[in-house]
């Protein structure tokens, strides 16, 4: 099975630098994906992230095709997913909403969709029904508003998202210049911030330490949190950049255990893969730098379904190693389809 250990010792190097070579004061607290908040895959409960074995094609000329262990619903879509379509089940004839996509995937939305499960784009000034908050979690203005126009709420915030939340509003409240590392537009951050700048005016958004430059942060007090989904690459370069002109640098490496897992097993697959296969949604943050990070280590594909294969038929043929993995909100009938139309391609 796949471990996170070369995630978290590339972290902790990236912190004894800090400490060691600047003399800042730096903390570095629990990350977020040890405190236990949900069963762990690494503990044996791999069914939250669909774990199951590698397989290959036999035969003369056949090749050699390698699934993810880690790849598909993540614990914290799985919840999602499910708790909404028993909420419907269990509520046929209540209207059930949910503001914004439940999860990044088409496939999954139309399939809501025709169970009565609508998608809201806006909050009406007047509602009826339950309104569901998607797993990217949501600020607490908005969720305000819902409750304003009458509607009964359903968080399915993700806990792995609650946690970066709550990180970041004790660092707002203990005075610290709040850094998110993550894509500013992306709805679990604009969660985040507005989470924290309850609690002060000092919050940035930053993907990159070009992007923090703007602000003056010579000698603050600085913490950081990190979007689930980063790479860690990410949160170091901006940790890198940090610890030479903060004054007291305290990091929480919120990324979650599945985003580790999925992209340690990957990157070790891509290794010893002449093609690697990402499946999932391009709006996917997950899955977009799951395929970002491989394309470093061997050819890369990104798709978001099997009839997307059509068009990289060329690098299919020449390919005898083939490994696929997919974003934590790629449904399995989707990779099921890629798998039989590589086991039986037209």
């Amino acid at each position: 099975m796949p471990n996170d250990s070369k995630i978290t010792s590339d972290f902790n190097k990236t912190l004894k630098q800090v400490q060691g070579d600047s003399g800042v004061d730096c903390e570095i607290l629990r990350s977020a994906q040890n405190d236990g908040i949900y069963p762990s895959p690494l503990v044996g409960e791999g069914e939250l992230l669909n774990e199951r074995s590698e397989f290959s094609n036999s035969g003369e000329g056949s090749k050699n095709i390698k699934l993810a262990k880690f790849a598909g619903f993540c614990y914290g879509v799985k919840r999602a997913v499910e708790t909404a379509k028993k909420l419907k089940s269990e509520n046929p004839d209540k209207n059930i909403f949910v503001l914004g996509e439940l999860i990044h995937n088409a496939h999954v939305i139309k399939e809501l969709e025709a169970l009565g499960i609508k998608t809201l784009t806006e909050i009406p000034e007047k509602g009826e029904g339950i309104c569901v908050i998607r797993s990217h979690g949501e600020s607490p203005q908005v969720i305000e508003k819902i409750k304003n126009a009458g509607f009964e709420i359903v968080d399915l915030t993700c806990p792995d998202v609650k946690k970066v939340q709550q990180k970041a509003i004790e660092l707002a409240k203990g005075g610290y210049f709040v850094v998110i590392v993550g894509k500013s537009e992306h709805p679990e951050v604009v969660a985040i911030r507005a989470n924290a700048e309850l609690y002060s005016d000092k919050i940035v958004v930053a993907a990159t330490p070009e992007q923090l430059k703007e602000y003056d942060l010579n000698n603050q007090r600085v913490g950081v949190v990190v979007q689930t989904t980063q790479r860690i690459s990410t949160l170091n370069s901006i940790v890198e950049y940090l610890k030479n002109i903060v004054s007291e640098l305290r990091v929480e490496n919120t990324i979650c255990k599945s985003t580790s897992m999925r992209q340690t097993e990957a990157k070790e697959l891509a290794q010893n893969s002449d093609l690697v296969i990402v499946v999932g949604s391009k709006k996917s943050a997950n899955t977009t730098h799951l395929a970002e990070i491989l394309k470093d280590i061997t050819n890369t594909i990104h798709i978001e379904n099997a009839d997307e294969l059509e068009s990289y038929k060329e690098l299919l043929e020449k390919s005898n190693s083939i490994s696929i993995t997919a974003g934590a909100s790629t449904p399995q009938d989707v990779i099921d389809k890629v798998i039989s139309e590589l086991n039986h391609p037209l």
